[in-house]
């Protein structure tokens, strides 16, 4: 969907995006945090009858919808265009269809999913500007290069997962015997570290300053005797603190240094050292972790059974007939009797023309705004004003599972300030087999985009070094790569919305309303951002508005 851009073209986006304020340059470690990625992405809210009283950073909660509108009436007679088969295109087809209304699909690409996209042996892509890759992992293993985890309170994509049978598995998100590897960590840079010292040890530290201050009547706020004695009890077993003195000495779950087992040897094992207090205060480590996870995330979250692409292949064996695949927009009109598209079958170059009562437009902002429309200056200027993240992945097959075999880690992140490399991730499917695929970065905004430049190949080879820091066997282990720069993919230009407090008071409610009979929907239209969810609960709400504008 929208214009082929052109190389020229796109390096006037790539200056622009980085000349944007919303480009913000790589610090340090300690000003990085999943909790920054976090809400950047998923600008953490509901959607729904809440959208008008929320902003984006002000509500801890999820997604506010669990089950399609209930509609009544039908919509038979009546046909609606959707433009887009990602996950807000085929969820409106769907619901769409159960109404009665006849429903015919445009998309780009020759696949449905829009960026819920599985890369395996096989699968192609060719970015802007770049060669042509090639997926070569071997029969079964895969990387999910755009969404790769389902949160448990997004409940309308759990509804369409269990609505098709859609088989999930756990997702390991957080795992505590997994590493920590600063280069800007003071007296521990350049180590790599068990993320469970690091949390062992800070609040064992921490408690330990505390119950010693609770003690010695040092606190600003007066407690009675019995709050001193409980508050007591809690910090000495919060941070495992010993004797009369409270002190802390490290404990089991921070790991041995030789772990315990059968006979006097190794019998009961040797227990580590914990780290100097003084030490992990100056190599801000402690910033790695928090006492609960952000609201988006969880230890453990959901991952369909074989790859992402399971939910919008469920939506195409509904809906598939409807689709009209290799169909790029070239123009969209309207007037008060219907709209009208043309576009451009992309394996013939053939333009053909399509009317309908009225149109859903599921295409990115970034896409849509290169397309020639009639819509208001005012329109154009909202789809204009907002700005797409950019976004990379890597996925790099390994010959054998040297992180389970060797580091006993079983899925969840290595967390690390390696520049372009921000998350190393370990596969949650095929354990103990004998190779797997490592996510070996996942960047946005200036890394992005600087990587971006780089060949496949390179690309690869930057990961690789980098990882080769933290696990040594990364380089002989190294088979083949794939790797994705959203912003550099035809058809999205960026992994997703990012909004501003201006725009989202400007631009926000413009876009929702739509326009004559075009509405629009998408991630981009809620605070669920880079979310599957976004998609799914926008076209919700946004085919109830069609249904009762087609009612009236």
């Amino acid at each position: 969907m929208g214009q082929q851009v052109a190389q020229g073209s796109f390096s006037r986006l790539v200056r622009k995006q980085m000349d944007s304020k919303l480009v913000k340059p790589f610090k340090s470690f300690s000003s990085f945090t999943r909790r920054d990625f976090l809400y950047r992405a998923a600008a953490v809210g509901g959607t729904g009858l809440l959208l008008n009283t929320m902003n984006a950073w002000g509500m801890g909660i999820g997604s506010t919808m669990s089950a399609p509108p209930a509609l009544s009436g039908s919509g038979k007679g009546k046909k609606v265009l959707i433009l887009g088969a990602g996950l807000a295109g085929l969820t409106a087809a769907y619901e769409l269809g159960k109404l009665g209304y006849q429903c015919q699909i445009l998309e780009a690409r020759a696949f449905a999913g829009g960026r819920c996209q599985t890369a395996r042996k096989g699968f192609s892509l060719t970015e802007l500007g770049g060669e042509k890759q090639t997926c070569e992992f071997d029969e079964g293993h895969y990387i999910n290069h755009g969404p790769w985890r389902i949160p448990l309170h997004h409940q309308s994509t759990l509804h369409y997962t269990k609505l098709f049978e859609v088989p999930l598995e756990v997702m390991v998100n957080d795992n505590d015997h997994s590493y920590v590897y600063s280069e800007n960590a003071g007296p521990f840079a350049g180590k790599r570290m068990r993320i469970k010292e690091i949390k062992a040890d800070m609040r064992g530290h921490v408690s330990e300053l505390l119950a010693k201050s609770v003690k010695n009547n040092s606190l600003d706020q007066e407690l009675t005797a019995d709050d001193k004695r409980l508050l007591l009890d809690y910090l000495a077993h919060e941070g495992q603190l010993a004797g009369a003195d409270l002190q802390y000495k490290g404990r089991t779950g921070r790991g041995f240094a030789v772990n315990p087992g059968a006979g006097l040897s190794p019998g009961p094992g040797k227990q580590s050292d914990p780290l100097g207090f003084k030490e992990l205060l100056s190599s801000k480590l402690g910033n790695v972790y928090s006492a609960v996870q952000d609201f988006p995330m969880q230890n453990t979250m959901f991952q369909p059974v074989g790859g992402m692409d399971a939910i919008p292949k469920a939506f195409e064996k509904r809906v598939g007939k409807n689709i009209r695949y290799k169909s790029e927009v070239q123009t969209i009109r309207q007037n008060d009797k219907g709209v009208t598209v043309t576009y451009k079958d992309t394996a013939t170059n053939k333009v053909s023309t399509i009317s309908a009562d009225y149109c859903l437009c599921a295409i990115p902002l970034s896409v849509l705004r290169q397309i020639d429309t009639d819509f208001s200056d005012k329109f154009k200027q909202a789809v204009a004003s907002v700005a797409y993240a950019p976004v990379g992945k890597i996925g790099l097959q390994m010959k054998r599972r040297f992180w389970e075999e060797d580091d006993n880690i079983y899925g969840g992140h290595v967390l690390t300030d390696l520049k372009g490399i921000n998350t190393i991730s370990m596969p949650s499917y095929n354990f103990q087999k004998k190779k797997g695929v490592l996510l070996g970065y996942y960047q946005y905004q200036t890394a992005a985009i600087e990587i971006s430049a780089l060949s496949p190949k390179e690309r690869a080879e930057f990961a690789v070094a980098a990882g080769q820091k933290i696990f040594p066997q990364y380089q002989d282990a190294f088979e083949n790569a794939f790797s994705v720069a959203w912003h550099r993919v035809q058809y999205n230009l960026g992994g997703w919305a990012e909004w501003t407090d201006k725009t989202r008071a400007a631009a926000y409610p413009t876009l929702l309303e739509g326009e004559g009979r075009i509405m629009l929907a998408g991630e981009h239209l809620s605070y669920l951002t880079g979310w599957q969810a976004g998609a799914i609960e926008s076209a919700w709400q946004q085919i109830a508005k069609i249904h009762e504008r087609a009612s009236a």
